[in-house]
């Protein structure tokens, strides 16, 4: 019997140590299993997770676009993103057109000369409506040639009708005025200048002034450009593509005249 309760001791003991046991092993096995249920299947090695407090960005959606307003008097329409295409007119010219311009006694009578209302492009890359009185033999070959040196975008600063300035050539020059017919002499002749016929034009005139043989310019604010090459814009160089257009319609420019040089005027047939 002795024996019997020695033995029933000692599982006694084993048990009690079995049970002191358990109540870390079952909060080990606790603990393990949170932490493993709390990783997210998706996570992957070195992935980074949200950090607490910072908002996760929905997926973005397209915007929609926004109408533009329409326009008011305090608000102007926007400015086109391109261009308007060149367009070109040729009229008949009225004695009120061209008050100063033209008298009796002009070389050319007023039923030859045609007003060509054209686009051209400006040196404030925007493009303008400018207004050039020729003879009407040649209206056809100032739209084709204007068109290609708008679609060239070369600029020009103004393009009016001489009469604007009461047909004074100087103060025309002075404003960089691009200009046609006017029933004048030839600077520093008797003689009517291609001008007179509706056959010459002046493009650019402080960009491309009249340059005496003696290297003066009588405009101030030309001199800057009075040799050649310049480079800058709605500048007119030998050989450049300017020059060239017009000689394909049979123009001459008058930079290559000998001894003084006209850097501005091109005529038909030369002169």
């Amino acid at each position: 019997m002795a024996s019997a309760g020695k033995f029933s001791r000692r599982v006694a003991t084993r048990m009690g140590a079995t049970a002191l046991l358990a109540p870390a092993f079952l909060t080990a096995a606790i603990s393990c299993g949170a932490t493993n249920s709390s990783a997210s299947p998706d996570s992957a090695p070195g992935a980074s997770a949200p950090v607490t407090g910072e908002s996760v960005p929905a997926t973005p959606t397209p915007q929609q676009s926004t109408p533009s307003p329409e326009a008011t008097p305090d608000r102007p329409s926007p400015r086109p993103v391109y261009p308007p295409p060149f367009s070109s007119k040729v009229s008949t010219v009225t004695r009120d057109m061209v008050p100063h311009s033209w008298r009796p006694g002009c070389p050319v009578p007023l039923r030859d000369l045609r007003l060509v209302t054209l686009t051209y492009w400006g040196f404030d890359d925007r493009a303008h409506t400018g207004e050039l009185v020729v003879h009407k033999d040649v209206a056809g070959d100032i739209e084709k040639i204007f068109k290609r040196l708008y679609d060239r975008r070369f600029p020009i600063k103004r393009m009016e009708l001489v009469d604007v300035y009461k047909g004074d050539d100087f103060d025309s020059i002075e404003a960089d005025n691009t200009s046609a017919f006017n029933c004048r002499p030839a600077t520093g002749s008797s003689s009517w200048s291609k001008h007179a016929y509706g056959k010459a034009i002046d493009i650019n005139p402080r960009e491309n002034p009249y340059v005496s043989a003696d290297g003066s310019v009588a405009h101030k604010n030309a001199r800057a450009f009075a040799k050649r090459p310049v480079d800058a814009p709605g500048v007119i160089n030998p050989g450049d593509r300017v020059v060239r257009l017009f000689e394909q319609y049979g123009w001459e420019w008058g930079g290559y005249w000998s001894g003084i040089k006209d850097y501005q005027h091109f005529s038909k047939g030369g002169g």
